[in-house]
């Protein structure tokens, strides 16, 4: 393998072992006042995916935000970063260390619906079922 190649593969690699912000986030129909919340390992890509997904048609995973976005518009919606989690290290090559933080920000996740509802009215999840 030439050198030219040897170090483009090294950067790739660098690339996709480096920790990018992880967390919380919402969409925010800014209409209605609906949330959606949601959590990534990779906050600064996961906006740019459901609005890939919304501008597709239809191919949102959350009917109801679709619909409000063929209604509404994009400029209806904001996105926004509820909170963030800080990862031990800035470079990760550990699959059980993603594996923790997946958890960890899953929980996050869960605290941040319950704080804020997102039922009904006030959001695009559907509510809980009791146990």
């Amino acid at each position: 393998m030439n050198e030219h190649k040897q170090t483009r593969k090294q950067l790739a690699k660098q690339v996709s072992q480096t920790l990018r912000p992880m967390g919380v986030y919402q969409i925010e129909n800014k209409i209605n006042g609906k949330k959606l919340i949601g959590s990534s390992l990779y906050l600064d890509t996961v906006w740019n995916r459901h609005l890939f997904q919304l501008q597709m048609g239809g191919q949102h995973v959350n009917k109801e935000l679709a619909q409000d976005w063929k209604t509404y518009g994009e400029d209806a919606f904001a996105f926004e970063i509820l909170e963030q989690i800080k990862p031990k290290d800035e470079i990760c090559t550990n699959p059980e260390d993603m594996k923790e933080y997946k958890q960890e920000i899953a929980v996050l996740e869960e605290l941040w619906i319950e704080k804020l509802q997102p039922y009904g009215d006030q959001g695009y999840h559907k509510v809980p079922r009791t146990k």
